[in-house]
């Protein structure tokens, strides 16, 4: 039977619905724990009570999990997404290091789920290239209230509830405060040599605009709390002294997750560590372009799509990010970002000039260099 519907169009229609995320575990035929993840779980009836979820019927491991006697389902928390893609992974080798202890019925109840059902195989019923399994509710417990993993648009998330009171965001408001101990000599350093210096400060996976002196050509594209996201190899001066999960956890937000492509970006930030600053060199023309694209993410509310079409557009600009400079020459930047320490407990913070003349001389980016290195070492005092 011929089918009409685009492929692309009905993924790309439905994925604007969001979906909770949870993980099917059991201990099938072989005696080995295993789970899939479906965002296709949901309640069917209380009387008598059944659940519902959707295997692909090409799935290895819905093959496995049909030939236990039950099978639980955990509602994951919007903290577990690295447990998530761990157990969304292909092989036998996916539940290892996983916590979990037995249910009632001996199904795998994974440690820090929301909430767990467990249950038997009520129907299996093939429909089209997916499974309808029904399950009869066994026992089921909430085992940790907190907000649930969502899943939207190809991407991972949490539900932000409303309040009478917009929650401040600690690290950003711990970052503020340090810019506000250096004012004077960012706004000395944006007036000494024309250009645009700020502070960035890392919050969660952004990198977000605390503290700006617009003095330069043309003001700083971008307005004071403005966020932009870490994706390599944008970000790697927030990762000079970073812990070791840190950096590997930045490594893995590229779009290319190829072994050539991290040891690229690993290389990078070795350089950018061994020089004590970053710097970015492109055509304004390619700078503008990647503007464009953040200004579209952040006009539409951060949506995942958008969030992948900024990280295809950083990984773009990758070649840019720290050429060797060779005295005599001269060259175009878009930035230069030097590291800011700071204490224990406080983000990870770095200084930044836009704005920046073109055509400039290796001399005159030392010098720029400097200038902020002097305010860096002011700051650790």
């Amino acid at each position: 039977m011929s089918n009409d519907i685009d492929p692309a169009l009905f993924r790309e229609t439905l994925g604007h619905y969001p979906t909770g995320v949870a993980v099917v575990t059991a201990v099938p035929a072989d005696g080995n724990p295993t789970g899939m993840v479906v965002g296709t779980f949901s309640s069917v009836s209380l009387d008598p009570p059944l659940i519902a979820f959707f295997p692909t019927a090409s799935s290895k491991t819905w093959a496995q999990l049909r030939t236990a006697d039950s099978f639980c389902i955990n509602v994951l928390a919007s903290d577990q997404e690295a447990l998530c893609r761990q157990l969304a992974r292909s092989g036998p080798s996916k539940f290892d290091g996983v916590n979990w202890r037995p249910g009632p019925l001996g199904s795998p109840i994974l440690e820090d789920a929301v909430s767990w059902i467990e249950c038997t195989f009520e129907d299996i019923r093939e429909t089209g290239d997916h499974y309808i399994v029904l399950g009869r509710v066994h026992d089921l417990a909430v085992q940790r209230s907190t907000l649930p993993l969502l899943f939207f648009q190809g991407g991972y998330g949490r539900f932000s509830p409303r309040s009478l009171i917009a929650a401040p965001d600690p690290e950003l408001i711990q970052a503020a405060q340090i810019a506000e101990t250096i004012r004077s000599q960012v706004e000395r350093v944006s007036s000494e040599f024309g250009v645009n210096c700020g502070v960035l400060a890392k919050v969660g996976w952004d990198s977000v605009q605390v503290l700006i002196s617009n003095q330069g050509r043309h003001p700083d594209p971008y307005a004071l709390g403005h966020r932009q996201p870490l994706i390599p190899p944008f970000g790697a001066v927030f990762m000079a002294d970073a812990d070791e999960s840190v950096v590997d956890e930045w490594l893995g937000r590229t779009p290319d997750d190829s072994e050539s492509r991290r040891q690229l970006n690993e290389a990078f930030l070795s350089k950018v560590q061994g020089l004590g600053y970053s710097y970015l060199a492109a055509k304004p023309e390619v700078i503008e372009a990647h503007e464009a694209v953040l200004t579209e993410f952040e006009a539409s509310d951060r949506l995942p799509r958008q969030e992948r079409v900024v990280k295809q557009a950083t990984l773009e600009l990758a070649d840019n990010f720290c050429p060797d400079l060779v005295a005599g020459e001269r060259y175009d930047l878009a930035n230069v970002v030097v590291p800011l320490p700071t204490g224990p407990g406080a983000p990870a913070m770095a200084l930044r000039l836009t704005g920046l003349p073109p055509h400039t001389s290796t001399e005159q980016i030392e010098a720029w260099v400097q200038s902020l290195q002097q305010i860096a070492a002011l700051a650790r005092q």
